[in-house]
């Protein structure tokens, strides 16, 4: 699949490249970034080159993975976003913020914007959020973005190599006002206590 672009008021989300190299490596040297993600750590420029220059691209051409850069309508690099696939009709969302651009809704808005796409051009019926219990960052965008936290994920992953517990959530299309591509049957009340 090619890349696509989507705006918002705000901001350009796009495919990154080579030219974005030095931006991603740059943002990606903040411990907070490297602390609450799966990044290598330390985040040299090799790794910056091959996120830019085969990870994202190959993602995009075997539908794997849509990962776009958050921008500023000025051109500066302000987050990045990925929709990996799960499941069919599934996707999870990752992102983070570069630090300079937080809070300000970039980041919500930017997952907004995927996850709309996601529904309506991809099929997906489901995006799930997942982050690292105490990542309080995270959990702020999902909520903000109104999805739905579901529970807490016991040693989901593993990140530098400890076994973490996940807060887990979903969006669904009808939480944005969207049709489903496949019938959705909530359990009864007394089911989910």
């Amino acid at each position: 699949m090619e890349p696509v672009m989507l705006t918002t008021d705000r901001l350009v989300l796009r495919t990154v490249g080579p030219d974005d190299t030095d931006a991603v490596h740059a943002a990606v040297q903040d411990p907070d970034i490297r602390r609450w993600t799966t990044v290598p750590s330390p985040y040299l420029r090799e790794h910056a080159e091959g996120f830019v220059g085969q990870l994202v691209p190959d993602g995009w051409a075997d539908g794997s993975m849509f990962t776009f850069g958050v921008f500023l309508r000025s051109g500066e690099l302000a987050g990045m976003i990925a929709l990996t696939g799960r499941s069919p009709g599934v996707a999870e969302v990752g992102f983070w913020a570069v630090k300079e651009h937080r809070g300000n809704g970039y980041v919500t808005e930017a997952v907004l914007a995927a996850s709309r796409w996601a529904f309506t051009e991809r099929g997906v019926d489901r995006v799930e959020w997942r982050a690292e219990v105490g990542n309080a960052g995270s959990r702020t965008v999902a909520e903000r973005a109104g999805f739905t936290l579901e529970g807490v994920l016991r040693a989901a992953v593993s990140n530098k190599g400890v076994r973490r517990d996940y807060w887990v959530g979903s969006l669904l299309p009808s939480d944005l006002g969207l049709p489903s591509t496949a019938p959705y049957v909530p359990a009864p009340e007394r089911a989910r206590r």
